[in-house]
């Protein structure tokens, strides 16, 4: 059911004015009825007809007449709001993470792979008017998902993420970024962003970081980065048993993070270090909110006008009460 508005309720100050017309057409009625003295009313007692005891009705439609024009000019309406939206300023997008055998360290919870997906993730649905896409790097580096404004897709290709050899082990950061970049570089968006996200320290790879730190700055793109390992040390997979399982022990945790700020910098972007869930949490909230979308948004208006309504039953009480007044109550008045 639509929702019922009012144009102009500053008229509802009116119905102040019915005790007024109340007091007022009583007081009328008294000054117009004759009175006569006697010295006795008991042969009088019982003898009111029907109709003078009906007389009041008529003062009933007055009041109830005056009320409902009161209504009327308080523009009663209904009314129906269609959005409508536009991306002015679109964002292309290009995470690229690291899935290297060290993502698999227990700093994180479960462990930091689990935890850069759940919160990659809960990113890309905060993000529903911009293009996304799914790099992955170890050794080397390649594009699991292009650049995309289906999100059904992006989120897919995030759950699929895991450890599985497919690329050598290592950690290759420049190729990583000069995938991302290869993605973007094309792109017609207002602007270009990749995340850059790694535990470790660049070991692999033919493309140093600093040379594609440099390629994404000639392509306006700004990449935020982001390493990802607490302070200290951490449980780290060094061996597989021969049930499948990691075998973990304490390690060291290196980042470079010399070399992450120096890339964020260049680039104009960031540099952010997750030590925690809750951290990684409030990195992405960051960039979130720093990489904004500008949004047009349209909104259509529909009014359905629903003071006529009231006009005419004001109309239909006012010549009722004048066509009893000159007919059935004319003796009466």
């Amino acid at each position: 059911m639509d929702k019922i508005t009012f144009l102009n309720p500053e008229f509802f100050w009116l119905f102040l004015l019915i005790p007024v017309a109340v007091v007022w057409l009583f007081w009328k009625k008294n000054q117009q009825s004759a009175t006569l003295k006697i010295s006795s009313i008991q042969g009088f007692k019982n003898s009111d007809s029907l109709l003078v005891k009906l007389k009041p009705i008529l003062n009933v439609f007055r009041v109830l007449a005056l009320s409902s024009l009161i209504v009327a000019m308080a523009r009663p309406r209904t009314v129906d709001v269609s959005n409508k939206t536009k991306t002015t300023k679109g964002i292309d997008i290009v995470m690229a993470i690291d899935v290297s055998g060290s993502m698999l360290a227990k700093d994180l919870k479960p462990d930091r792979m689990q935890a850069l997906k759940k919160l990659a993730a809960d990113f890309v649905e905060e993000r529903p008017n911009d293009r996304i896409g799914l790099v992955v790097y170890a050794s080397e580096a390649y594009t699991k998902t292009p650049v995309t404004s289906d999100k059904a897709v992006i989120l897919d290709a995030i759950r699929s993420i895991k450890y599985d050899n497919v690329l050598v082990d290592g950690t290759g950061i420049g190729m990583g970024l000069a995938t991302a970049v290869n993605r973007l570089k094309d792109s017609k968006a207002k602007s270009k962003v990749v995340i850059l996200m790694t535990d470790g320290v660049n070991n692999a790879g033919f493309i140093e970081p600093d040379t594609a730190s440099d390629i994404a700055k000639q392509y306006g793109i700004k990449v935020y980065t982001i390493g990802i390992g607490t302070n200290g040390m951490a449980m780290f997979p060094y061996a597989i048993a021969p049930n499948g399982k990691f075998l973990f022990q304490m390690m060291k945790v290196e980042i470079d993070e010399q070399m992450m700020k120096k890339i964020a910098n260049n680039t104009g972007g960031k540099y952010f270090r997750a030590t925690s869930n809750s951290k990684l949490a409030e990195i992405y909230s960051t960039i979130n909110k720093l990489e904004t979308t500008e949004i047009e948004e349209l909104k259509f208006y529909d009014y359905d006008e629903k003071f006529r309504p009231f006009v005419w039953f004001a109309g239909f009480l006012l010549l009722l009460e004048v066509g009893l007044r000159k007919t059935v109550f004319k003796s009466f008045i």
